[in-house]
């Protein structure tokens, strides 16, 4: 493939707000070039591989990614503790532990149903559920052929976003969940995590405190 059309891959990429699927940059350059222009998805993941080369020469601190079987910009493994370290995610996108478990549960077992959820949690999944719907992390997959025909959630496309993955069979094994957690970085960043919870659950209470005082 020539290398403009190789630039124009690597545009279209660092240009889009979400993963850019094979299709879609198909589409844009024949869009303007004409439908006679002939490139297929084995081009367009040469292109990747030949930008993820020069990136790789240059010890650049970013790389071309494939996520959510599409392809996006992203940031060098070795520097996620840095980024990791900056990052705070805004409010509508936090995720409680409670929705977290859900979550995992629905990953895992995927299609499952309501009841099962809340035979494996214990409690009721109905808030936690919903929320996780308004969130576009899960979706209604259909019914399940028992009594009552219970509906079937399972992982989306934006939960493939949301935790960094180009698909579910990326998740990681229970044993690698194990190790995970044992990690002293990973042991460190929850330890950050709880403190920043904690401060904000004050702050939020002494905020309360002072509505109510002046109100008084």
């Amino acid at each position: 493939m020539d290398n403009i059309y190789t630039n124009i891959i690597e545009a279209l990429i660092f240009s889009s707000d979400e993963p850019l699927k094979h299709s879609e940059i198909v589409k844009a350059i024949k869009g303007i070039d004409g439908e006679d222009i002939s490139i297929t998805d084995s081009d367009i993941e040469e292109s990747v591989n030949r930008i993820n080369e020069k990136y790789s020469e240059n010890n650049n601190s970013f790389s071309i990614t494939r996520l959510a079987n599409g392809f996006t910009f992203g940031t060098r493994p070795e520097f996620a503790k840095y980024l990791g370290y900056l990052s705070s995610e805004k409010s509508k996108r936090r995720l409680s532990q409670a929705a977290l478990e859900t979550l995992a549960i629905i990953a895992y077992k995927q299609p499952v149903t309501k009841p099962e959820l809340e035979a494996i949690r214990g409690v009721n999944c109905d808030y936690i559920l919903n929320t996780l719907l308004e969130k576009r992390l899960i979706s209604i997959m259909g019914r399940a052929e028992t009594i009552g025909r219970p509906l079937l959630y399972g992982t989306t496309e934006e939960f493939l976003i949301y935790f960094g993955l180009n698909r579910i069979t990326d998740l990681p094994k229970p044993r690698e969940i194990e190790e995970i957690m044992q990690d002293e970085d990973f042991l460190e960043q929850k330890r950050k995590l709880m403190m920043s919870e904690i401060e904000s659950s004050i702050e939020a209470e002494t905020e309360e405190s002072d509505k109510n005082d002046s109100i008084e």
